[in-house]
């Protein structure tokens, strides 16, 4: 295949609030998503729910990426009782030529791992969905050339802290990836959980911890 993709979530309590999800659009186009809901426990997870659904539910029509978070935008809106909000990436990627279109909406951004190092995914300025009906998403491209991959994270990586309440943080986030460069997805997102466990041991999980890899063949 021209892709493999691999994600795992360890949630902090006994329901989780983040979530991730991918799915072939088309022949050509495959969808991923992470997101991360405001708020704990069941209300939390039941937005979290909804969220993935309706980003899966509008991105297998093949709409654009800035499409698919403006419509899902106003849906959330439309009914948030509970005034939750939830951060998201969202990305279409085309399987023949590796070039990603995607929009993040508040989210922390992702990472290209290759052989030139470790980038941050720019940014695109997006508001978190959920909060402001009526808003219009702006999107971003970038290439992953054959060998790349793709890290995409939620804030219980970054905002994990030990017990002197330092936080784990981006530099070191950055740090361990670029020593990951050829490993397989599973090691990366599993030897990335032990990090995190043994910075923050002897404290419990606050948060939900997520990630999502995706290697692009060519």
């Amino acid at each position: 295949t021209s892709f493999d993709v691999y994600g795992s979530m360890v949630a902090a309590k006994e329901v989780g609030g983040d979530f991730f999800d991918f799915f072939l659009i088309d022949s050509n186009r495959l969808g991923f998503v992470i997101g991360d809901v405001s708020g704990k426990g069941i209300p939390a997870a039941i937005f979290m729910a909804i969220s993935r659904t309706l980003i899966r539910a509008v991105g297998i029509k093949g709409v654009s990426a800035s499409e698919c978070l403006s419509l899902v935008n106003s849906l959330l809106c439309k009914d948030n009782v509970s005034s939750m909000f939830v951060t998201v990436f969202y990305g279409i990627m085309n399987i023949s030529t590796g070039e990603v279109e995607y929009v993040n909406a508040g989210h922390n951004p992702p990472y290209v791992i290759s052989g030139s190092g470790v980038k941050a995914v720019e940014m695109t300025g997006g508001m978190v969905l959920g909060v402001f009906d009526d808003i219009s998403y702006k999107f971003k491209t970038f290439r992953l050339n054959p060998g790349e991959r793709l890290f995409l994270y939620t804030d219980g990586v970054t905002e994990a802290n030990d017990i002197n309440t330092d936080l784990f943080g981006e530099q070191r986030l950055e740090d361990f990836l670029a020593q990951h460069v050829t490993s397989s997805l599973p090691e990366i997102v599993k030897s990335a959980f032990n990090e995190v466990n043994t910075f923050a041991s002897g404290v419990p999980q606050f948060d939900d911890v997520t990630m999502l890899t995706i290697l692009y063949n060519g």
